[in-house]
């Protein structure tokens, strides 16, 4: 196992999207993706040449002191975090956070759902992508399913998605639409669509509009 991850960044903020969005939060953004979505915010972090290796005692160190400064969970993304195995760093995060009750931090996970699961996380949010579609075992088990709509073809994968954990899961997860940043068409579609489907909740980048980092 390895001892290291490639790392973009690690921040104290606030969550901006999907259910647990205005929460006290922790990032841990690892480098590396090959989903290769064209409208990625954050495509800085796709080689993870370009990013330095940082243990995950240091990682976990730094969870600790944000969770003393008051984060209420950790988030683990990307890039693509699947891309790598998990289990070491959360192992890791679960030892360091451990508090007076011996329980640890939560886990959240935010991935596009391409590679098998790993670390065990407390929260899996799926983002799933038409043109890279998620392992079926990773959509049958997260709790939230956000899916960023820029055009209709969009829209029919998200309701494919729904289907396929109506028919297929034992549980269901909440279901978030989320319009492409600037994109009209999709803030259009998803907004009309959610007005008319209840199981649907309508996910905004909360954390741009406030200019949060």
């Amino acid at each position: 196992m390895k001892s290291s991850l490639p790392v973009v960044e690690c921040f104290h903020s606030l969550q901006g999207e999907g259910k647990h969005a205005g929460r006290s939060a922790y990032f841990i953004r690892l480098a590396s993706c090959k989903v290769g979505c064209p409208w990625c915010d954050t495509k800085e972090s796709w080689n993870s040449k370009l990013h330095p290796q940082q243990s995950l005692k240091d990682l976990s160190i730094g969870t600790a002191k944000a969770q003393k400064e008051g984060a209420a969970f950790v988030v683990i993304t990307g890039g693509e975090p699947l891309h790598h195995n998990l289990d070491e760093l959360c192992k890791e995060i679960r030892k360091y956070t451990l508090n007076q009750e011996r329980k640890s931090i939560p886990i959240h996970l935010e991935t596009s759902g391409v590679d098998k699961l790993s670390g065990r996380p407390d929260w899996i949010t799926l983002s799933p992508k038409r043109h890279s579609p998620p392992r079926l075992d990773n959509l049958l088990c997260c709790q939230e399913l956000k899916i960023v709509i820029q055009n209709s073809d969009d829209l029919d994968f998200a309701k494919k998605m729904a289907n396929l954990i109506k028919n297929n899961g034992t549980t269901k997860p909440q279901l978030f639409l989320q319009a492409g940043w600037n994109n009209d068409e999709g803030k259009a579609l998803a907004i009309k669509y959610v007005k008319n489907n209840p199981d649907w909740t309508l996910s905004m980048q909360t954390h741009k509009w406030l200019d949060v980092l």
